[in-house]
């Protein structure tokens, strides 16, 4: 099963895709995808019920967020209440130790993505603050970076021994798909996501022209 696990809708504040039109923009353009995960920067968006949509594109689409650390944005996956509740996915300077350990203890599982960007991603931080403990994967290609950021985070993938996985970080239509995560066996909710990531048996993907 082939998964785009970071895209953004319009109830992202930057996006502008709503998710019915990924579902018409994926079967129209016979992108090889089975589904895609809504990583909504800073919130979790627990209200919106997309099994309609998804019956009718027959597509997976599943839910995470994506919040911010001092070591840059990070997608959490698994997201349940009593994870909403241990913090504030609003908060701009989280501290990643606190996110992770969270995740962990909720059975959730949070990953540093677009490492490689300027500011918003780990390799910026790593020299200042040092490794941080914790971490299993990171987004080494993301349909969004430019010049050499995915070469950067693919060399960190490689230097501390991370899972790298992939994602479009689609925040228009047209960009769904660009970059996505192979995984061995089906995946039909959000739990199921969180355990076919800790076994860290999954492999990015890229169909994006070089920029």
């Amino acid at each position: 099963m082939i998964l785009d696990l970071h895209t953004h809708s319009v109830k992202s504040d930057d996006g502008r895709a709503k998710v019915a039109n990924y579902g018409q923009w994926i079967r129209k353009k016979e992108i090889p995808i089975d589904g895609f995960v809504l990583t909504e920067h800073r919130q979790f968006d627990a209200e919106s019920d997309y099994s309609d949509l998804a019956r009718k594109h027959g597509l997976i689409i599943l839910k995470g967020s994506e919040v911010e650390t001092e070591y840059g944005h990070v997608l959490v996956f698994g997201v349940t209440p009593a994870l909403q509740q241990a913090f504030d996915f609003s908060d701009i300077r989280l501290p990643l130790a606190r996110v992770l350990e969270a995740c962990e203890e909720h059975g959730a599982v949070a990953a540093p993505c677009h490492p490689g960007r300027t500011r918003v991603g780990m390799c910026a931080h790593v020299d200042e603050l040092g490794v941080p403990p914790g971490v299993r994967m990171v987004e080494t290609l993301n349909g969004g970076s430019r010049g050499s950021e995915d070469q950067a985070a693919q060399a960190l993938a490689e230097q501390q021994g991370y899972k790298g996985f992939g994602g479009s970080d689609s925040h228009i239509v047209s960009h769904v798909g660009r970059c996505a995560t192979r995984f061995p066996g089906p995946i039909a909710s959000e739990s199921e996501l969180v355990e076919a990531l800790r076994a860290l048996d999954f492999e990015a993907l890229s169909w994006k022209a070089p920029s």
